[in-house]
């Protein structure tokens, strides 16, 4: 087990960072400490912002020297507090925000290499300054960083075209628990000498090394996109959509959710500039990109239509229009947080059971909490809900969290008995250790834990996170 770190100790690290790369200050640490839902509040003897790779190896070596445990942090948007050292544990709190640079992008070869503090947004927009596309795309690009997106394998809206983060990685640069660093930034599509060690980084969750660098795949831009928002009568005709708009189109979609009516209510409710875009309500929607032509849209929609699969949908007009749409979908997390206590879920399951999801949970959440507000909305596209529950309209938070573990149970119990996963895209960290431990076989968690033991024999990283 990890020790409580000494004064010396904690001496030795801020002289490796220096001035500017630490804090003790409560003010300071506050933000770092707690999750963005305010479930998870952590604590630290020493927040530690290196600015070098180096500097990072060099901090792990002495903290491995000591036995005291790292909890490495990015943009600090993760839902599951990974990321949040756990209270009293004495725990090294090391926030990669300096390491921003983006070292190299290379049109030629479609990769760029960043650092793993490099917000997304910082990434996307150095792809776009040669013209090329990074697909990863989430609501809080703006603030998550590349490291944090790699640690958790990340997917997001175009995991439908391009996979998730892990497809989209070619090389790591990590440090190891040792306080080595192995230096993996390699922009090779092939390379089979030997094990694909950077697969194993990705999705730990910073529990066996830590990501200081990547190496991205880079793709063309697409230069023309449709954006439709259309009504669909049930998550089945949103699913035979998806089909249909495959094929119609030579596969040209980028992106495809579905969101309910409550979902949609909420946003207009709450957030500025948001209006509700067809004439009349519907059950469920879909908000879809097509890479293709305009003249592509009208016998899509039009088939659609005649299957019953569209009952009303619009087209943006302009880039202005779709971010518009657009708005509508990544604004629904926020917009969900005046409406009271949500218990939430980041489910998946293969794309042709998301009907059979959806009707069986909403009837084992109305059943478990009568007045309940289901909020499922996501990427069917991939087969990931985000199923969340929002407190009855006047209910108390407590007594409607008080129902937590058994909405969990029944929901996660449906998700597995559907083929799916208890987690999609968000990690395990210090919520789902547990549940993930009951859906897990032994021989499962046999081999994480062996995993676990060679690459941090000492324990020192992201104690207490993940399942092993």
């Amino acid at each position: 087990m990890p020790r409580p770190p000494a004064p010396a100790l904690l001496e030795r690290l801020t002289a490796v960072v220096g001035p500017g790369g630490f804090s003790r200050e409560p003010a300071e640490l506050a933000p770092h400490l707690t999750e963005w839902r305010n479930r998870y509040v952590g604590q630290t003897p020493l927040l530690l912002r290196p600015a070098r790779t180096a500097e990072v190896a060099e901090i792990v070596r002495l903290c491995a020297e000591a036995e005291v445990a790292i909890v490495p942090q990015g943009g600090n948007t993760g839902l599951v507090g990974g990321q949040i050292p756990r209270p009293g544990q004495g725990e090294i709190l090391l926030n990669l925000s300096r390491l921003n640079r983006v070292r190299a992008v290379d049109p030629i070869d479609n990769s760029m290499t960043v650092e793993a503090g490099c917000t997304l947004v910082a990434a996307q927009e150095a792809a776009a300054g040669v013209d090329r596309l990074f697909p990863l795309s989430l609501a809080a690009e703006g603030t998550c960083q590349i490291g944090g997106n790699l640690s958790t394998n990340a997917g997001g809206i175009h995991v439908l075209r391009y996979g998730n983060v892990r497809d989209l990685a070619l090389g790591l640069e990590v440090v190891t628990a040792e306080g080595a660093v192995w230096d993996g930034l390699r922009a090779l599509r092939k390379d089979n000498t030997g094990y694909d060690l950077k697969q194993l980084f990705i999705g730990a969750e910073g529990t066996l090394g830590i990501i200081t660098a990547a190496v991205l795949k880079l793709f063309p831009r697409h230069h023309d996109v449709q954006t439709i928002f259309a009504a669909v009568p049930s998550a089945a005709a949103a699913v035979s959509l998806l089909s249909l708009a495959r094929d119609l189109t030579q596969d040209a979609v980028l992106a495809f959710e579905l969101l309910c009516r409550t979902a949609l209510e909420f946003v207009v409710r709450h957030v500025p500039r948001t209006a509700d875009p067809l004439a009349a309500p519907s059950p469920w929607y879909v908000l879809f990109d097509l890479t293709t032509a305009a003249t592509a849209v009208p016998p899509l929609l039009e088939r659609a239509t005649e299957q019953g699969l569209v009952t009303d949908a619009t087209v943006a007009s302009s880039p202005a229009q779709a971010a518009a749409l657009w708005r509508l979908r990544e604004a629904i997390s926020e917009s969900q947080k005046p409406e009271g206590a949500s218990i939430k879920h980041d489910i998946s399951v293969p794309v042709s059971r998301i009907p059979d999801l959806v009707e069986r949970v909403l009837e084992a959440a109305r059943r478990l909490v009568p007045g309940i507000r289901p909020v499922p909305f996501g990427h069917v596209g991939d087969g990931n809900l985000h199923f969340n529950l929002s407190q009855p309209v006047g209910a108390d938070p407590k007594t409607f969290f008080a129902h937590r573990d058994e909405i969990h149970e029944a929901v996660h119990d449906i998700t597995v008995a559907l083929g799916g996963s208890i987690s999609a895209e968000h990690g395990i960290g210090l919520a789902k250790r547990e549940e993930a431990r009951r859906y897990k076989s032994e021989t499962e968690i046999a081999l994480m834990r062996r995993v676990k033991t060679a690459l941090d024999p000492k324990g020192i990283l992201n104690p207490g996170k993940g399942v092993a």
